[in-house]
């Protein structure tokens, strides 16, 4: 009898092993079947997604779709009625027009490093006894990262930071002879004779440089994320060499310029004697 108990337990054990362990194959090949987008903070994303893979063409009546990450409901949409989570306000949408040919690829705007994840979509449709049922479309690993940058003007010069985006608030300083931080610009500040935000474009011009202005620029968001790194060295050579530069590539392009206007001469002046030619 004791035999027989331990023969049953031993079958049950071995039962559960291999069902958890099918389920949990099931998982990890959902999870690898995952794309990769990746952008730098401030440029628009797509984040791919075709529901006729998963619903075999065959087009709900009204296009239910759902965007989440792993915790986070992020955006819905059914028809004219959406919904945006509010880290995404007025930055998220799916054309509607391209819903119903099968395109549910969520479109993210001005992207932010706080939006880096893991995205998942789905299709709601109709079950049974008229409750939704949510269909796994599409899995999606987002990567945003900062700007940087090495830059460097002669004194005198200005030098024109890119804020990139409407969420970076503040900028600090680093002096190339120092390890501590200064706060630089906040957004909130009015424009002085040495730093200039543009009123339109997100960038902050600092008027003048001298040595002193030498380090390292680090534009931050509203949750103290580096929206971009600029080092900058400030050299008496930089004017030059940038002239230098720039003068060659006017003599290059006055070359090209030059040897296509010969180019057409020729061509006119043979064409000219080849009917001179026929005349006489």
């Amino acid at each position: 009898m004791k035999s027989v108990r331990q023969q049953l337990w031993l079958f049950v054990s071995l039962h559960c092993f291999l069902v958890g362990s099918v389920v949990d194959s099931a998982s990890l090949s959902s999870a690898a079947h995952f794309l990769s987008v990746s952008s730098t903070v401030g440029q628009q994303v797509v984040l791919p997604c075709s529901w006729k893979s998963r619903l075999n063409d065959a087009a709900p009546p009204a296009c239910h779709i759902q965007w989440r990450t792993l915790v986070n409901k992020v955006f819905e949409q059914r028809g004219g009625q959406r919904w945006q989570a509010g880290q995404f306000e007025g930055r998220v949408e799916v054309p509607e027009e391209k819903l119903g040919s099968g395109d549910c690829s969520l479109i993210i705007n001005d992207v932010q490093i706080k939006d880096t994840g893991r995205y998942e979509s789905y299709m709601l449709v109709d079950g049974e006894r008229d409750e939704k049922t949510r269909v796994f479309i599409q899995s999606v690993k987002l990567s945003v990262f900062d700007h940087k940058s090495l830059q460097s003007r002669a004194p005198g010069e200005d030098l024109v930071l890119d804020l990139h985006t409407n969420h970076s608030m503040r900028v600090l300083f680093q002096d190339r002879n120092s390890s501590d931080w200064s706060v630089l610009w906040m957004r909130e500040d009015e424009n002085s004779q040495r730093l200039q935000k543009h009123p339109v474009n997100n960038q902050l011009t600092i008027k003048s440089l001298t040595r002193s202005d030498e380090g390292i620029y680090k534009v931050l968001d509203e949750h103290g994320l580096a929206v971009s790194t600029v080092q900058l060295s400030v050299d008496e050579n930089s004017k030059s060499q940038r002239f230098q530069t720039e003068h060659k590539q006017l003599l290059a392009d006055g070359a090209s310029s030059s040897s296509s206007s010969s180019s057409s001469f020729s061509a006119l002046l043979i064409s000219s004697l080849l009917v001179l030619n026929h005349f006489l």
